[in-house]
């Protein structure tokens, strides 16, 4: 082939080419175009959604630079102003109100405060429920507001009034189960002080002594069997212008004569000396008890 006929052949397939075009698009079209402009428009619809709910969400918790609400954020940690619920357990370190108002834990069935250590295990407990309020704890003290003195304090061991005076205002007054150490025990001024064991034995001791006093009236003892005063070392003292023996037997001497078989009947007297003490003596004309300042009685 020469050059001229490749020539032509050529401008003909260019010529042919030219007169039936082929075209091809280039984008979307039909439902897909509907369906991403579908998409498009929802996905706008929900940001301006979402926009409007988190403006809404802003204005209603007034949420601020400082905090939420009442909610406030400042340098020593959180305030929180008003009335709050906690739905949750509370964890916090310190706890204080304004200077100008109280503050009030409050609950529908009780308030409980726990106390830990590190490893996590209960220390510490305080229940304030609708019956009673109970302290859970290894010691419990109640310090005065002024010094710090111990008013009150419990433990396994022991229980501590450290109070200047201990007052029972109940009616029944107060009743204790085992033995009670004290130094002091008084009654109101007018009123009576009573010491009582209805079912068993009351005992008081003392190592250096125990005195009973009534500066202003009288100072009973009684009891249904027998009354003993007991002195191991020392004497019994009755100090008493006069002193009376109630309720005595009183006896008569009579001497019985020789060939009477009835035994003879010995009566004696019982003498008082004037330092105090007391001695028997056989009744009759030699009586011991001739001073005039000694006491008979005939018994």
């Amino acid at each position: 082939m020469t050059r001229e006929q490749y020539i032509l052949a050529t401008q003909q397939n260019s010529l042919a080419r030219t007169e039936n075009p082929q075209f091809y698009p280039v984008g979307i079209y039909g439902w897909r175009k509907r369906c991403l402009y579908f998409f498009v428009l929802l996905l706008l619809v929900t940001m301006i959604v979402n926009l409007a709910m988190t403006i809404w969400i802003l204005k209603v918790m007034n949420f601020t630079v400082d905090g939420m609400g009442n909610l406030r954020v400042t340098k020593k940690g959180i305030r929180l102003e008003g009335i709050s619920e906690f739905l949750l357990p509370l964890y916090v370190k310190e706890i204080n109100s304004r200077k100008d108002s109280p503050l009030v834990l409050q609950s529908d069935r009780n308030v409980t405060v726990n106390a830990r250590n590190h490893m996590g295990q209960l220390t510490g407990q305080l229940t304030v429920g609708a019956d009673a309020v109970e302290a859970q704890c290894k010691r419990f003290e109640v310090r005065a507001s002024e010094g710090g003195k111990v008013l009150f304090s419990a433990d396994e061991d022991e229980i501590v009034i450290g109070a200047d005076r201990l007052k029972v205002t109940g009616t029944e007054g107060a009743v204790f189960g085992h033995s009670v150490e004290t130094p002091h025990i008084r009654a109101e001024p007018s009123q009576d002080l009573k010491l009582e064991s209805p079912t068993r034995s009351l005992v008081m001791e003392a190592p250096r002594g125990v005195q009973i006093n009534a500066a202003a009236g009288d100072l009973k003892a009684t009891c249904r069997k027998e009354l003993h005063l007991q002195s191991t070392e020392g004497e019994i003292f009755l100090n008493a212008d006069t002193i009376r023996l109630g309720n005595l037997p009183v006896g008569s001497f009579s001497s019985s004569s020789p060939s009477s078989s009835a035994p003879r009947q010995t009566i004696y007297e019982i003498c008082i000396c004037p330092n105090g003490k007391l001695y028997l003596s056989p009744a009759g004309a030699g009586s011991t008890c001739q001073s005039s300042s000694n006491i008979c009685l005939w018994s």
